[in-house]
């Protein structure tokens, strides 16, 4: 499967996806770990993770795909919402709980 087509499969295959380095029980820099704990505490229960440092053609193709050039990346239903500070900014504001519910639900 092309790497296009692999990446497009994982953010319309789940709800919520998080394109991060490392995992969210071990998270391999700040900003994928800040980000892991605001989708937390907005309560994404089906959040689904994709580690790029195992996946290099992923991180690779993932910026021309999302046209957004850092990690991690946010995605709910299908639709880039942004990096670390995006999410961030949405939780506090309380506007990412209600598009987790939204996404969950649906």
């Amino acid at each position: 499967m092309p790497i296009q087509e692999r990446i497009r499969a994982e953010v319309t295959g789940h709800p919520i996806v998080l394109f991060m380095k490392g995992t969210p029980q071990f998270p391999m820099c700040g900003f994928s770990s800040r980000a892991v704990q605001a989708l937390k505490g907005a309560g994404a229960s089906q959040l689904h993770t994709v580690n790029v440092l195992e996946e290099p053609e992923i991180r690779a193709n993932l910026p021309r795909y999302s046209d957004w050039p850092t990690f991690p990346q946010l995605f709910i239903n299908g639709e880039l919402i942004g990096g670390c500070d995006i999410t961030c900014e949405l939780a506090e504001a309380g506007e990412l709980a209600r598009m987790i519910a939204e996404a969950q639900k649906a």
